[in-house]
């Protein structure tokens, strides 16, 4: 297997059609698993993982492990990286909901523009980037902080939030 990777590697191209027929019906149960998993459409994960695959294969090192599983490996992080890029396409960015009302479980209703206005201006950045569904590290580095300073800003947008309520 490794002569036809070897070839393939170098752009042989009735070698990387060898190593793409090999890895595709991989592929395709790969794609298909996580778009049940995720409810992410199956062409695009297919396609992201072809994308990670092509873009490695000329970069491949044979020297280390089993290039196939390197290649799946690759594809795997693609298809995941896509995932968590269409779950963050599908929240509502802040500004669109800045003044509207939500119903609690309590059946309370909530004004989020009130809230804001009761928040620092690096709490307010970081509730909209958690709101957009970035995680807490991801969210530091967009406000060019730590997850630690995050959480700690997350405890007091909470107080914020139990004081709003009370009133």
């Amino acid at each position: 297997m490794q002569t036809w990777l070897e070839r393939a590697r170098d752009s042989a191209t009735l070698s990387q059609t060898e190593a793409l027929d090999s890895l595709g019906q991989r592929i395709e149960k790969m794609a298909a698993y996580y778009a049940r998993q995720c409810g992410v459409e199956e062409d695009d994960l297919r396609q992201e993982a072809w994308l990670a695959i092509l873009e490695m294969l000329p970069r491949l090192d044979m020297t280390v492990g089993t290039p196939e599983q390197h290649l799946l490996k690759r594809a795997r992080w693609r298809i995941l990286d896509t995932v968590r890029w269409q779950r963050r396409r599908k929240h509502i960015p802040l500004s669109e909901i800045e003044h509207t009302t939500f119903y609690l479980d309590g059946g309370s209703d909530f004004d989020l523009g009130r809230l804001l206005a009761r928040l620092t201006v690096p709490q307010r950045r970081i509730l909209r980037g958690l709101m957009e569904g970035y995680t807490w590290r991801e969210v530091g580095a967009l406000v060019g902080c730590t997850s630690a300073n995050v959480a700690y800003h997350v405890r007091r947008i909470r107080e914020a939030y139990v004081q709003l309520q009370a009133e």
